[in-house]
């Protein structure tokens, strides 16, 4: 059991140990940067100290020019992860004799010339400029938030107005706003392919986690401070690549973009083909008529909201041993496609995490999903619990309608896996809301890891299952994909308690809200392990309930500070994804490999700790999920 100076860690099989801990040995040895795939060496540091600026002009020209030349060198086949981006920068920085500090400028500017000539080559009307809200003038500003960000007006006051109006008469699209998942939900959509930004370190090294990794073609440019109020830049950069273009016969780096808009295709595009409505018709007096109402609602749930990340991974599995046409398909050529069957249990995914989501919401009293309110908000107890419901009667259909093109045993062996994977979910489920009833100081970190190995890892389980199982015998994959998954699946869970204390902008709002539900998180399990009476003392007053709802989080809150919670789960991630990782490596085909680390790579990449005042709320802006 963890105690406040240990290390946390996952159980794990003997093979599992022994190829982590080969992995670890292996970590600091040296490997020529064109070994494309090679096992990953795992440098993952924090790089929270690392991201001065450069203090003049001259001295980020000679940065920006060695970057250039240095880029020159890298393997272009894939895209880079962030820790062999990290590699590459603190290389770069040992031969120009420059200090540890710049290495987050130095990783842009190396990304940027990754990156650059595959940006110059798409057109102006398929890519965006990305604008931060600190440029412009904090007093005065007249401009609105829309849903997008801010509606920037054409007044002249700042720079921003400057960039926008030339962008937008080569073509642009020009967004306002800060972070990764509005864009990245942009460029899956198929508005754009490839993204000009300006921003701090701070946003960029998000972006590198969530944009860069999926394959997008971008160049950014960084701010030469992070104080969020009328800071600077090199203008300079800005105009040299904005009005360039430079056409390129075909793509150099493979992109998961591609995969990403074939999922997102099936619920904006082929939704209504693929899943044809039986009672309603799609409009607005569907939820108004008696027997067409579940249904409308169950449709309108399952088409709208979400990353629909799961039934990418079933895609992209699918696709990953099944030829990897997807990722080597360029980002401006239409989605690659699969057949009804394939498209259908990749949506049967869909609709059992939307199952789980509606009950999750309901069980947990949740407020909010995807900006909206939840759906026994909207419609009552027991219209949000049918539609739950439906909802997987849905799944298995779809998976069932697939069984004369996959055969029966294909279609038996994933319903067989979705169905394990629903009843541990029950599982873990059922022991939080268990706990919830009755808390008491008696919640264990190990008894946190299983409900969390139990609610998270199957979803992505069945996920993966289900896209290797369509493109074959899975014999050889049995054994790695659980293992794989709980790694994947405690990790993501992990991080969302860190970013329960953010409050998630683009699904529930508010911050700290797990916390002051009192749900078995780990963070609290941690607190609860604690030896210091005092803190026990006051840990037993909050489960009582002794104090008001909005109170719990600031006290809480201070209890992990003091009880280092937030740093033992970060450690936790990064002990998740190097397990995660190291089982990937043995992994065959190379396309299936790469997938794996791209999977890490997206579903635990890191995000800081909050440190603002409880309860927060969202800003303006909606970040689309």
């Amino acid at each position: 059991m963890p105690t406040p100076h240990e290390e946390p860690t996952l159980t794990l099989s003997p093979a599992e140990n022994r190829r982590a801990d080969e992995a670890d040995a292996s970590a600091d040895a040296a490997t020529s940067s064109d070994e494309a795939f090679a096992p990953r060496k795992r440098v993952r540091q924090s790089t929270s100290h690392l991201k001065a600026i450069p203090e003049t002009l001259p001295l980020r020209e000679q940065l920006k020019q060695a970057a250039e030349q240095f880029a020159r060198a890298i393997d272009k086949s894939r895209p880079f992860s962030r820790d062999e981006l990290e590699q590459h920068g603190r290389k770069l920085l040992e031969q120009l004799g420059q200090p540890e500090k710049y290495l987050g400028f130095i990783m842009v500017l190396v990304g940027n010339f990754f990156w650059k000539r595959q940006f110059l080559a798409i057109p102006f009307h398929r890519r965006m400029l990305l604008l931060p809200h600190c440029l412009k003038h904090a007093e005065g500003c007249p401009a609105d938030y829309d849903e997008f960000g801010l509606d920037c007006e054409k007044c002249g006051a700042c720079s921003i107005a400057d960039y926008k109006v030339r962008a937008e008469q080569l073509g642009y699209k020009v967004l306002v706003a800060e972070g990764s998942p509005i864009v990245l939900k942009i460029i899956v959509s198929g508005h754009i392919d490839g993204i000009l930004g300006v921003a701090c370190l701070n946003v960029l090294e998000k972006a590198i986690d969530k944009v860069l990794i999926a394959g997008v073609p971008s160049y950014a440019i960084p701010l030469h401070s992070s104080d969020c109020k009328n800071t600077s830049l090199d203008e300079s950069w800005v105009w040299d690549v904005l009005d360039q273009y430079e056409e390129l016969p075909a793509p150099l780096t493979t992109s998961y973009v591609p995969l990403m808009r074939a999922a997102n295709e099936l619920f904006e595009v082929q939704f209504e083909r693929l899943v044809p409505r039986v009672r309603s018709r799609g409009g607005d007096d569907d939820v108004r008529l008696p027997l067409s109402i579940t249904e409308a609602a169950a449709y309108d749930w399952l088409a709208r909201g979400g990353k629909r990340f799961r039934p990418f991974i079933t895609l992209a599995a699918y696709d990953a041993v099944h030829g990897a046409a997807g990722v080597n398909t360029a980002a401006s050529e239409a989605a690659p496609s699969f057949s009804d069957a394939v498209g259908r249990v990749a949506m049967a995914i869909e609709a059992f995490h939307k199952a789980s989501l509606v009950h999750d919401d309901i069980q947990d009293n949740d407020a909010y999903r995807y900006g909206r309110e939840t759906l026994h908000r909207r419609f009552g107890l027991g219209a949000a619990i049918n539609i739950g419901d439906y909802l997987i009667g849905l799944g298995y259909r779809l998976v069932s309608s697939a069984r004369q093109e996959l055969g029966a045993d294909v279609a038996a062996d994933i319903a067989d896996r979705m169905a394990a994977a629903h009843i541990r979910l029950c599982d873990g489920q059922g022991a939080e809301m268990r706990w919830h009833e009755s808390p008491t100081l008696h919640l264990k970190p190990l008894d946190a890891l299983q409900i969390y190995a139990l609610k998270t890892a199957p979803a992505f389980e069945a996920a993966l299952y289900a896209g290797l199982r369509m493109a074959g015998p899975v014999t050889q994959y049995e054994a790695l994909i659980p293992a794989f998954t709980r790694h994947l699946g405690v990790g993501f869970q992990v991080l969302n308690d860190l970013k329960d204390w953010q409050g998630d902008d683009h699904n529930k709002l508010l911050a700290g809200q797990d916390a002051q539900s009192l749900r078995p998180t780990l963070l609290l399990a941690w607190a609860l392990d604690t030896t210091d009476a005092r803190i026990q003392s006051e840990l037993q007053s909050i489960l009582r309930g002794e104090e008001h709802f909005s109170q719990r989080a600031q006290r809480l809150k201070r209890i992990f500070d003091e009880c280092g919670v937030f740093e033992k789960a970060e450690t936790l991630v990064d002990k998740s994804r190097a397990r995660a990782e190291a089982l990937a490596d043995e992994v065959q085909p190379d396309s299936l490999r790469q997938l794996l680390y791209f999977l890490v790579d997206m579903v635990l990449a890191a995000e800081p700790v909050a440190t603002s005042p409880l309860p927060l709320v969202s800003l303006p802006v909606v970040a689309v999920s």
